[in-house]
């Protein structure tokens, strides 16, 4: 989940006993945790709200050290914090829909990411996670609307379109999700998943050669896509190449398919 932090300098007359002000020590913990320091950025954080006990950008950002930390329990409590104290603010039910994302708790995470958009409608990030969290729970249809507004808000997201074509492919409309894999591979010209995903499609519309043009790009840009030697596998002995495919089967075991040798059993005596 893509979260976002707080990075502010604001003046503030509280202290601690060391003498540092809280606006001090909030401001040391953004740049330790610009550094990559989230243990440093988060103790600092934690001094700022003793000298500050209702200091909102403090909880907020010291929930974001605790979620980069894998703390996502930790970074719930401040999060909850951050908008007991200022309960208008989108960011803060967003990254908390992130943390209960991250727990499994993807009924919470909605509920987080509907506050969010009502408090910020315009963002394509919300609707892209509410629809991430709607895919785990399996309604790929609300999944889709949600993706098509993310899309709608920001047309240059790959994954987006990615994410959009899993659901389609889920709900069997193969030929749609093919269609949001071009586009997702038009964006990123790179993107392994998204050829490998539009192979398995063309191949449940019998379109074996696509199929096989796309696992091997697919295995041209990641040659260690496990599940892309093994659909390629069997895509060749459907079109009546057995040896290539029992060659790419064993390659696909090789690189921790343990299911390839059950193949190879069936398909390559």
């Amino acid at each position: 989940m893509q979260r976002f932090i707080i990075i502010l300098s604001i003046l503030l007359i509280c202290t601690t006993g060391f003498g540092q002000s809280a606006e001090e020590l909030y401001n040391r913990g953004n740049l330790k945790s610009k550094e990559g320091d989230e243990l440093g950025a988060l103790e600092d954080y934690s001094l700022a709200i003793i000298a500050k006990p209702d200091f909102t950008h403090a909880y907020f950002n010291r929930g974001c050290s605790k979620a980069d930390l894998g703390d996502h329990a930790g970074a719930i409590e401040d999060y909850t914090a951050a908008i007991r104290l200022s309960p208008n603010i989108s960011l803060y039910y967003y990254n908390r829909g992130c943390s209960k994302s991250d727990l499994k708790n993807h009924y919470g995470a909605i509920q987080d990411f509907d506050e969010a958009i009502r408090l910020d409608p315009k963002s394509s990030r919300i609707y892209y996670n509410r629809g991430n969290s709607k895919s785990d729970l399996s309604d790929e249809r609300g999944a889709i609307q949600d993706y098509s507004m993310a899309i709608k808000l920001n047309q240059n997201d790959p994954v987006a379109f990615y994410n959009r074509g899993h659901s389609k492919a889920v709900l069997f409309d193969f030929r749609g999700a093919i269609l949001d894999y071009n586009k997702a591979i038009k964006l990123k010209p790179k993107y392994a998943e998204a050829y490998a995903s539009r192979g398995f499609c063309k191949h449940k519309i019998d379109d074996e050669k696509g199929a096989l043009l796309d696992y091997s790009k697919a295995i041209e840009i990641n040659p260690e896509y496990t599940h892309a030697f093994k659909n390629r596998g069997l895509t060749k002995i459907n079109l009546g190449d057995k040896y290539g495919g029992c060659l790419d089967l064993s390659k696909a075991g090789e690189l921790g398919y343990k299911e390839a040798y059950d193949l190879i059993e069936q398909y390559c005596k």
